[in-house]
């Protein structure tokens, strides 16, 4: 019912809910005739719309919902709508013409059973009628049904309430606003109708104000006496402006409280009344918006119209300034009068009001600007003018025209002669007084006329009018001087305008007496000159072009010589490396034993394009610091060449750490040393210059030629050779600048053994075993055949990745799950298991080759992802920049638990090689990408792990690689045999950051690692042996102490908090913590500092009896770190997280592996 209910209200006018209390609605109708009000009664209406409700309830409730038609539903809401409003707007013209009053204020409004006397006035027919009215219950809930309902609320049910009398306060409002209603002249009385009663009065007319009478006596213009009676509105007495607000007491005093708000009617006051009042502070800055300051094109007016004069009429109608366009027809007359006669040409402007007077005396002199102008002449042209034949009697002008002055001083214009068809008349009265006002300098004006009359002629000038004083004048300017342009001989023309306009109509020169012999001369001058024009356009193009093929030349050939110049450089460079590492490896074991320096140049000599998509490249090259700890050795010290300028507090840092070797070896903390003289940290000069160019730090060695002269003054007489990072052809320059030895391959050499099937290359001769992998892919159809090939052949393998050749850190690695998307993998399982041994025959392989291959492209392009997103973003642009350089197909091992190793191996001068470090990688970002080691290796047995490492090491000598190196090994459990496999996976030939740190390690630990049993011992301190007491019959013997340690080691925290903690504090952290190393126990933790200014990175390295503690120190120390340096609201951007699952993954496999051998014991005893 709630529904309909609301359907209904929406389709009438009036609210459902106002129709229930039918007992109490009445209805009176209008009668057109004598515009009577009666009474009338709703209940009709409102019975047929109950009816028709009822019936539709009827139909619902007996379940004939589904038959009810929507038509005779709209006819019935139709019938009612139409119906209510035909009443209601009875009623609504009903109440208009009535006012209605309240009660008397004795009685209270709410008191039940109430008595009332409304008195109701019929505006039309004045009438006053009185109408007792009894208040019941129902009164009290009239208030709230004159709230607005929403659609579909129902009413409140009808409860008895019991209020009490009205306050005296409420009763003095209620005797106001009675008074106000009873009144109506009452200003509140509309007012109080429409918010008391909700009754809306008609609009009245305005009454007529009561006006005064006043009777005047005036006379006419007969002197009669006239008595004129006026009517004169009364004064109104009192104020007729409300109060303006004004700024508080408060705020006056105190300018630092917030001003009160500004309303709108303060506002529509305006800005400057708001300033005086004080609303708005008079310092504040006000921006009108829209601004009131409107820009708009300024009219510009005619030049001719500025220099004429006015027209005075013969009564002057000019008040200060202002001229009246008053017409007159005397003034038409005499213009038209005028028109008849011949004019006085006016002067041209520029002439008129010149101010390049020659002489005082022309200052005096009367001028055309000084006599008053009509505008009718204006409009003749001079050429226009009937021409007039000279002759010695006749004149141009009998008498002069008269003229009306523009001003009280009236003065002559005199000195004017004309020049007719190119020559001057001599014998016109003018130019007699002209010639005898100047006859003293009379030669030179000649000459001046004869300059005029030949302009005239060339130009077929009919008539020009000259004004002697400024000829005089150009005369005495030019008279020793250049002969004058055209434009010096127009400003002495009265009529300049005209003679300009005629001399710039096209070929108007070529009309004079000898027109015909100038236009040949033009003709032909303009034919030679296009004709001359075009021969040096076109030989100033073959020059352009000769000097663009030379210059294009001389670079050419000058290119070539710098580049057979840089060639031979580089050979010259190459040659000088070849024969220093010959002599470098003959003196190797005398080298080895005697004093020498280490230069280490920890260089990424990476191509350009890789080297610009790392970030922070400097930081980058500097994570082998840890390389300065070559010193541990008594025979060397080392210069450090840093990618990055470093901060007096890191090199206070590593002065204190290397300092403690003493301690070290005593295990007393007091004996420390000074180290400092045995090491340099040396920046290169280059870095400043180059601050933006993403280059390797030996190419900034080799352009920076102090640091190179301060190295050689280092080294000079003293055993030397360099160890750089990743070969690069800079590396050979500044080795020949400095003339050392370099202990690594040729570069050449390094780069084409390091890329992805370079090394598959050195793995496949050292027959050692790889994964099942294809090298050497450039096209995508061999890609597509080997990788369905590899499928083929290996059905057990869900994994496949895809390796770009040049990339490095497991950047350039995809992957692809092919046997999850293979349609025909099954098939292909159920064929591998008919043919079993025969399986890798090529023939039995076939059938599922062909249609792996034929699923293989449309699996690649909707499966294969990129590792590293931030670089190729998806497999498109990554397989664009594997078909581009090449790269490795290889298999993922198939198993859930894999182990990544890395061994750093160095090869000799003399050929002699051994392992470094091994150590167990731990994984952050990527599965792909070593973040940190764990020292020594526990995953593999050291014999197996030494076979692989010893062949390798023999197939890289026999190509020329010595130096530093490293092999990424996997290690898994076969699913099918559930043995052990090692699989050799990279090579990288360079210094690797692993080797630096575990360098640190041994250099804070004293320790020797045992490359064949790949155990770290340490030696035991001199006064523990001491306190060694000997063993007494029957004691048990003393357990001996334990000598072998772990470490966990990473270069690559990183973390954004730390930038905000210097590192002095960020130590007393440690301190307060707990991280910090015991040098009597040789365990704990030390790190290494790599950016000195951002201080988001650096490296860690954790130090244990055992794996297990080392793993867990390394986890608790990264915990310790973050929980400090970051807030909930601030984590920043760090690997923390990642690096922390991974060890206690590692950890958690450890400690399973620890407890195997110990059930295989107690189940063999």
């Amino acid at each position: 019912m709630a529904e309909k209910r609301a359907l209904f209200e929406r389709r009438s006018s009036v609210s459902l809910p106002t129709l229930l209390p039918y007992n109490t609605l009445q209805t009176h109708n209008m009668k057109k005739k004598n515009s009577v009000c009666k009474d009338l009664d709703y209940s009709q209406v409102v019975k047929e719309v109950q009816d028709d409700i009822r019936q539709l309830r009827e139909k619902i409730n007996h379940g004939d919902g589904g038959s009810i038609n929507i038509k005779d539903l709209e006819n019935a809401l139709a019938k009612t709508e139409e119906g209510l409003q035909m009443k209601t707007e009875q009623v609504i013209n009903h109440y208009n013409n009535k006012v209605q009053t309240l009660p008397t204020a004795l009685s209270t409004r709410f008191d039940p059973g109430m008595v009332a006397m409304e008195q109701t006035w019929d505006l039309k027919t004045k009438a006053r009628s009185e109408m007792k009215r009894v208040q019941g219950q129902q009164y009290l809930a009239r208030e709230k049904l004159r709230q607005p309902q929403p659609p579909g609320s129902l009413l409140p049910k009808r409860q008895q309430v019991q209020v009490s009398g009205p306050s005296p306060g409420q009763q003095t409002k209620h005797m106001l606003t009675l008074r106000a209603v009873l009144n109506p002249m009452h200003g509140q009385n509309r007012q109080s109708l429409n918010d008391n009663f909700g009754i809306q009065l008609p609009l009245i007319p305005q009454r007529v104000e009561n006006k005064r009478r006043v009777k005047l006596i005036q006379k006419d213009n007969s002197g009669v006496v006239i008595k004129v009676t006026s009517n004169i509105p009364r004064p109104i007495i009192g104020t007729t402006v409300e109060p303006l607000a004004v700024l508080p007491r408060a705020n006056r005093t105190d300018p630092q409280i917030a001003p009160p708000p500004i309303s709108e009617d303060d506002a529509r006051k305006g800005i400057l009344s708001l300033l005086e009042r004080g609303l708005i502070p008079p310092a504040a800055e006000l921006t009108l918006d829209p601004s009131p300051v409107r820009h708009k094109t300024a009219p510009l007016h005619d030049p001719t119209v500025k220099t004429k004069p006015t027209a005075q009429p013969e009564m002057s109608h000019t008040l200060a300034g202002v001229k009246l366009d008053i017409s007159s027809t005397t003034k038409k007359a005499e213009i038209d009068d005028n028109v008849t006669k011949i004019p006085i040409v006016p002067p041209h402007p520029l002439s008129a009001h010149s101010t390049e007077t020659r002489t005082p005396s022309a200052k005096t002199r009367a001028t055309s600007a000084s006599m008053p102008q009509i505008k009718t002449p204006a409009t003749l042209k001079t050429y226009d003018l009937p021409l007039q034949p000279m002759g010695p009697k006749i004149r141009l002008f009998k008498t002069p025209p008269p003229t009306t002055p523009a001003s009280g001083d009236i003065k002559h214009l005199t000195h004017r002669f004309a020049i007719q068809n190119g020559k001057i008349r001599d014998t016109s009265a003018e130019f007699l007084s002209f010639k005898q006002h100047y006859c003293l300098t009379w030669g030179s004006i000649v000459s001046m006329i004869k300059h005029l009359e030949k302009m005239t002629q060339e130009f077929s000038v009919p008539i020009a009018f000259i004004n002697g004083d400024k000829l005089a004048d150009l005369s005495l300017e030019f008279e020793l001087e250049r002969a004058p342009s055209v434009d010096d001989l127009l400003t002495v023309i009265v009529n300049r305008e005209d003679v300009e306009v005629l001399m710039n109509r096209p070929g108007r020169r070529y009309k004079g007496p000898n027109g015909k012999n100038v236009a040949a001369t033009r003709i032909q001058s303009s034919w030679r000159m296009y004709r001359d024009r075009s021969e040096y356009l076109e030989y100033r193009k073959k020059k352009w072009a000769a000097g663009v093929i030379a210059i294009s030349w001389i670079m050419n050939i000058k290119m070539s010589q710098v580049k057979q110049k840089l060639k031979q450089s580089r050979e010259d460079q190459l040659e000088a490396f070849r024969r220093r590492a010959k002599k470098f490896a003959m003196s190797w074991d005398r080298i080895k034993q005697s004093k020498r320096v280490i230069i280490h140049v920890s260089s990424l000599g990476l191509s350009q394009n890789i080297r610009d998509t790392i970030h922070e490249f400097g930081i980058r090259q500097n994570t082998q610091m840890a390389r300065i700890c070559d010193i541990r050795d008594p025979n060397v010290d080392v210069i450090f060449i840093s990618p990055v300028p470093l901060s007096e507090e890191t090199l206070q840092y590593y002065s204190k750490l290397l300092g403690l070797k003493a301690a070290i070896d005593s295990g007393n903390v007091e004996d420390q040393c000074v180290m400092s003289e045995r090491y340099r940290i040396i920046t290169p000069d280059a870095i400043k210059s180059f601050p933006t160019h993403r280059m390797c730090l030996s190419t900034l060695l080799k352009y920076s030629p102090r640091t190179i002269k301060r190295i050689k003054h280092l080294i000079k007489g003293r055993e030397a050779y360099m160890v750089s990072g990743v070969p690069h052809n800079d590396d050979l320059a500044v080795a020949d600048e400095l003339d050392v030895p370099i202990l690594s391959p040729e570069p050449e050499v390094a780069h084409l053994y390091s890329t992805k099937s370079g090394c598959k290359r050195i793995f496949a001769s050292a027959n050692v075993d790889l994964p099942p992998s294809e090298y050497d892919v450039y096209s995508l159809g061999q890609l597509h055949e080997c990788l369905a090939q590899l499928v083929t052949e290996n059905l057990m393998v869900k994994r496949w990745l895809f390796k770009l050749d040049d990339e490095f850190d497991g950047r350039g690695i995809a992957f692809c799950d092919v046997t999850e998307h293979l349609q025909c993998y099954s098939w292909a399982l159920k064929e591998s298991r008919r043919y079993g041994e025969k399986w890798s025959k090529k023939w039995a392989q076939e059938a599922a080759y062909i249609k792996i291959h034929a699923e293989i492209a449309d699996v690649l392009h909707a499966n294969a992802k990129p590792v590293h997103t931030n670089i190729y973003a998806s497999w498109d642009t990554f397989l664009e920049a594997f078909l581009s350089q090449g790269g490795v197909i290889e298999a993922c091992p198939p198993s859930e638990s894999i182990t990544t190793l890395t061994v750093d191996m160095m090869i000799e001068p003399n050929g002699k090689y051994n392992i470094v470090s091994c150590g167990d990688q731990i994984h952050a970002e990527t599965p792909f990408s070593c973040w940190g080691v764990s020292v020594p290796q526990s995953s593999v047995e050291p014999d197996v792990l030494n076979v692989a490492c010893r062949k390798i090491a023999e197939a890289c000598k026999t190509r020329g690689i010595l130096g530093y190196f490293s092999v990424d090994f996997v290690t898994f459990i076969d699913p099918k045999t559930m043995e052990q496999r090692l699989w050799a996976l990279d090579l990288s030939l360079h210094y690797s950051d692993s080797l630096a740190m575990f360098q640190l390690m041994s250099y804070v630990s004293n320790g020797v690692l045992d490359p064949v049993k790949h155990v770290l011992n340490v030696p035991t301190n001199k006064q523990e042996k001491r306190q060694r007491r000997r063993r007494l019959a029957g004691q048990e013997e003393e357990q001996e102490p334990n000598t072998s340690r772990f470490g966990v080691m990473s270069t690559r925290l990183l973390h954004t908090n730390l930038a905000v903690v210097h590192y002095s504090v960020f130590f007393q952290m440690c301190r307060a913590h707990g991280i910090g190393y015991d040098i009597k126990e040789k365990q704990g933790t030390v790190f290494t500092l790599i950016d000195s200014f951002n201080r988001e990175r650096l490296g860690m390295i954790t130090i244990g009896d055992n794996l297990q503690g080392a793993l867990a120190t390394f986890a608790r120390n990264m915990s310790v770190i973050h929980q400090e340096i970051s807030a909930p609201n601030m984590q920043g951007e760090t690997n923390f997280k990642s690096a922390i699952e991974d060890v206690e993954g590692i950890l958690g496999t450890t400690i399973e592996n620890a407890d195997e051998p110990d059930e295989e014991t107690n189940d063999q005893s």
